[in-house]
């Protein structure tokens, strides 16, 4: 890449705009400047979301399932957060907790 990323992320969500796509996935961390870009009905799923509770594990670039939302992500993206719980049902209800508040 030789640009900064801020520069990327828009340069790929502006051509899939343009190619007719709904939307990207992004980290969270890109979601309000995509936004900001392409306009509010473009979709953006987000991976790395981690409740609050739960360490980044290999993740670098993790965002709260409440930061995400308040950023503006469409569609979360969760694996291990729930799958690895003892409970995963009882995991869901703190999401969905962390979720209500945002």
């Amino acid at each position: 890449i030789q640009h900064s990323l801020n520069t990327h992320v828009r340069h790929l969500s502006a051509l899939a705009l343009k190619a007719g796509l709904d939307g990207v996935v992004a980290s969270g961390h890109e979601v309000a400047k995509i936004k900001s870009h392409c306009g509010n009905k473009f979709l953006i799923v987000t991976p790395g979301i981690r409740p609050s509770w739960h360490p980044p594990d290999d993740q670098h670039r993790t965002m709260t399932p409440k930061q995400a939302l308040r950023e503006g992500a469409d569609y979360l993206v969760m694996g291990r957060s729930i799958l690895n719980h003892s409970d995963p049902l009882k995991a869901i209800e703190l999401v969905s907790l962390e979720m209500i508040t945002a």
